[in-house]
């Protein structure tokens, strides 16, 4: 299948994803230690990591041990860089959020200029200043008591982007063209899932918040559940279309450029139909700067492909 189709698959898997995220951050974990929910996601991941890698075992010998051990490095990257975007989360809403990742793209093709050599022109300079305004004018359009929060949650998500950037070029970079996906994404699967746990545990005040959580209300692991099942298809869907893709930077910039406009939108409808779930602020001012925001980005991104 086109690269194309899972690029799709995968904006359509991280929209309800990321409003998951925000609604079991705000409703069940109250804003205050959000990142120790990874703990529920280390068990899941890990499981099904170690579920798959011993069904598909044959395609080891597709792999040397180093190229094993930079997957699982892959998904570890992938856990890590979870901490500042639920930090993020904390603070930002999730349309909000949804635009900062546009820097993705960018830095993908960064990345590939300096460590693989590929060249970048002055269109793509000029689609990259296209991109960040879109950022830029959410931030600048907030009033200046929570705009200092903006810049904050603006930090997280950069770093958060940055690690997974890395995170995906490895994996990409170690798949072997004309393999099977299931065991890198097995391997990819048992390292987020580890380090979830080896981030979570040695956390007394996350792991005491998470256990405080679980005994309070039971009712929390079906959206935890809902969550990881959308977040497995996000993270195989999306890595097959980069691997799959002539360009990450190309993959990337379609997906993470669809991905803020069907995020606002999903927003409007969950917060029409379903407040607590959207939560979502629908003045005038804020769609029609979001609406200017996802036009500046597809702009750039157009240039960039």
């Amino acid at each position: 299948m086109s690269w194309i189709f899972y690029d799709i698959l995968a904006i359509f898997c991280d929209a309800p994803r990321v409003f998951l995220d925000n609604y079991v951050s705000d409703v069940y974990f109250k804003d205050r230690y959000a990142a120790s929910q990874k703990l529920f996601y280390g068990y899941t991941y890990a499981i099904l990591g170690a579920i798959l890698a011993i069904i598909f075992h044959q395609d080891f010998a597709n792999y040397t041990w180093g190229a094993i051990l930079l997957f699982v490095a892959s998904g570890a990257l992938s856990s890590i860089a979870n901490v500042p975007y639920y930090m993020a989360l904390e603070i930002d809403d999730s349309t909000n959020l949804g635009i900062f990742l546009q820097i993705a793209p960018i830095l993908y093709l960064l990345i590939n200029f300096f460590v693989f050599g590929e060249s970048i022109g002055i269109k793509q300079l000029i689609a990259f200043c296209i991109i960040l305004a879109g950022p830029a004018l959410v931030i600048l359009s907030a009033r200046k008591r929570s705009r200092r929060l903006h810049i904050k949650a603006v930090f997280f998500i950069f770093l958060y982007v940055l690690i997974s950037v890395i995170g995906n070029i490895i994996f990409v970079q170690k798949h072997t063209d004309g393999a099977s996906f299931i065991l890198p994404l097995a391997l990819f699967f048992i390292g987020k899932g580890i380090t979830n746990l080896l981030v979570v545990y040695p956390n007394r005040k996350w792991l005491r918040h998470y256990r405080r959580v679980i005994k309070k209300d039971k009712r929390v692991f079906r959206p935890l559940t809902l969550n990881f099942i959308f977040g497995i298809a996000t993270d195989a869907t999306y890595r097959i279309a980069l691997a799959l893709a002539p360009s990450t930077a190309i993959a990337s910039a379609v997906a993470d450029s669809s991905t803020p406009i069907v995020i606002f939108f999903m927003g409007i409808i969950f917060t029409l139909i379903w407040p607590k779930f959207g939560r979502e602020k629908l003045t005038r001012r804020s769609v029609i700067t979001h609406l200017i925001a996802v036009a500046l980005v597809a702009i750039g991104v157009i240039m960039v492909k």
